[in-house]
């Protein structure tokens, strides 16, 4: 379900552009993007984590946070014609909860995630008005604003994540300065939970997906 989610947006956005490549193509800078230019985009992202591993102190079980729906808002600084560095921000309300327990499914309550990220990317010359990108980065992923659900769990809080990111995407020439975008980011991320003041501890690899799709202005 949720990989048929994030690839269905990027065909519905392919095909969509697609339908107006003729007359973009006309406008758009063969040189494509060039050293010195700032592109701020904005996005809606879904960020969709994936849950690969995880443990439970205590009781057992699996962890697992819930999908969710954001804007984002980046900036691309182009070091030279084909190389630039991507900064993101954009933070999002997960569900949390623990599966397959002991004690059966444990609501562990929300928290929210700030994930900023640096991405060094590689774009391809434009083709058609196409420029499609690959990069690599760091994520660093922040929880904060965490709400136990009561009950089993009086209090949960959360250890800041580091890890890489992988990025594939690309950039539409709409004509004059403008873009659309589509997007997409493979974070490999885990976070340890402390809850009742760590009476339990769970750790998971949360490792989310981020699906983009937006638009962008070069400056």
């Amino acid at each position: 379900m949720k990989k048929s989610l994030y690839f269905g947006m990027f065909g519905a956005a392919a095909l969509s552009l697609a339908a107006v490549q003729p007359a973009a193509a006309q406008s758009a800078s063969p040189a494509g993007f060039q050293a010195g230019d700032f592109l701020v985009r904005l996005r809606v992202i879904d960020v969709i984590p994936e849950n690969f591993s995880s443990s439970v102190s205590a009781v057992g079980g699996h962890v697992n946070a819930s999908q969710q729906v954001a804007p984002e808002l980046d900036l691309s600084y182009f070091i030279t014609n084909h190389f630039s560095v991507e900064a993101i921000a954009a933070t999002t309300r997960h569900s949390v909860w623990a599966s397959g327990t002991a004690i059966g499914r444990v609501d562990v309550g929300s928290v929210w995630a700030l994930p900023p990220t640096i991405t060094l990317q590689y774009h391809l010359s434009p083709i058609a008005g196409f420029q499609p990108y690959a990069g690599v980065g760091l994520t660093v992923a922040f929880f904060y604003g965490s709400h136990a659900n009561g009950g089993t769990i009086k209090s949960a809080s959360f250890s800041t994540a580091v890890g890489p990111t992988l990025n594939v995407g690309f950039d539409y020439a709409l004509g004059g300065n403008w873009y659309a975008n589509v997007d997409l980011k493979q974070m490999f991320i885990s976070t340890t939970a402390h809850l009742n003041h760590g009476a339990i501890i769970a750790k998971t690899s949360l490792s989310p997906t981020v699906v983009g799709v937006g638009i962008g202005y070069r400056f």
